[in-house]
């Protein structure tokens, strides 16, 4: 578990199965996720079981996002991604997702925050980034907030309902890994 005051990012267990059938299903997201077809709980239980696989195996990692309420059990608002990882080049994409309900209350800033601490020190990563729609606003801010640089635009690169849409990415080179 990486965990701060406020945040507790953790495995996927079992019980997150409806979240996930709910998050990965909903259309409005698939653009970003680049989704085609829905998932089905079989295929989500499939993945929940080989999550705990190792991170060199799979070349991902995902990581619940829960908030810590004192008293209280903790209440799952989202989930970030590790992708695409290589470890010969020590690089891995990076995504989030926080529910609606919870936007805009500093949880994505925090998560991102204690995320690409984990990767940086405990995977050893030399560079995170990240694929974000340009008219993505608030993602953009997100990252650039957290250090990511724009280093380029892919031109008409995601294909949307009724055209093509622009897409930037964003990088962040690990200040301590620079001259290794």
């Amino acid at each position: 578990m990486i965990q701060s005051k406020n945040l507790l990012l953790r495995a996927i267990e079992p019980s997150d199965i409806d979240l996930l059938y709910e998050w990965e299903n909903n259309t409005q997201i698939w653009e970003v996720s680049q989704t085609l077809t829905p998932f089905s709980k079989y295929q989500l239980q499939k993945y929940i079981k080989h999550s705990s696989l190792d991170i060199f195996q799979t070349k991902q990692l995902r990581l619940m996002i829960d908030l810590v309420i004192e008293e209280k059990d903790n209440v799952t608002v989202g989930m970030i991604d590790l992708f695409d990882f290589e470890p010969f080049h020590s690089r891995a994409g990076v995504g989030i997702l926080i529910h609606k309900d919870y936007q805009n209350h500093k949880i994505a800033s925090e998560a991102l925050t204690l995320f690409v601490d984990y990767s940086f020190k405990q995977l050893s990563l030399h560079q995170l980034y990240c694929n974000i729609l340009v008219n993505n606003k608030a993602s953009i801010q997100l990252f650039t907030k957290a250090g990511f640089e724009i280093c380029g635009t892919r031109k008409q690169w995601i294909k949307t309902i009724d055209s093509y849409a622009d897409e930037m990415m964003l990088q962040l080179i690990n200040a301590s890994s620079r001259n290794q």
